[in-house]
């Protein structure tokens, strides 16, 4: 099994609204690097941080589960979405995505600023000068670092 960390605004799909539909595909992301990582590495039963970013305290909320490995982000083929690229086609769809399933809120948020101030998590993407990814690996070890600062 594989972690990761998913970044989704709170007032766009957040934590909220995952424990209500259960269940919802993670698309619209437009990066290639998190692309590749959603369509080539993530496996079905993989678990995933969710993080709210863009908010008034960023940090880690809760667990989702990988329930569907990559597949096609339709969004980006829809004129209408937010999401459209005029140069996806059902040949070429050149963005994915994955749907994820709610596992559990954490006991406690786990702001940015802490992951920050924690010495064993300096490698981690999310806390490094400059990163924008919505999506990324996280180790083992950050993992359980990450779970005993919620209170787990």
């Amino acid at each position: 099994m594989a972690y990761w960390l998913m970044k989704s605004e709170p007032d766009v799909f957040g934590i909220d609204d995952l424990e209500r539909v259960r269940i919802e595909p993670w698309d619209g992301v437009r990066n290639y690097q998190a692309r590749n990582m959603m369509r080539d590495q993530m496996k079905l039963g993989d678990l995933a941080f969710l993080y709210h970013s863009n908010c008034e305290v960023p940090g880690i909320v809760g667990i989702m589960r990988i329930e569907r490995e990559g597949y096609p982000d339709e969004t980006a083929r829809d004129p209408e979405s937010k999401y459209h690229d005029p140069a996806a086609t059902t040949d070429n769809p050149r963005w994915y995505r994955v749907d994820v399933g709610f596992v559990r809120r954490l006991p406690r948020n786990v702001p940015l600023s802490e992951l920050k101030a924690r010495a064993e998590l300096a490698g981690m993407p999310l806390v490094r000068k400059g990163n924008r990814l919505s999506v990324m690996p996280v180790t083992p070890q950050e993992w359980q670092c990450i779970l005993n600062m919620a209170g787990e």
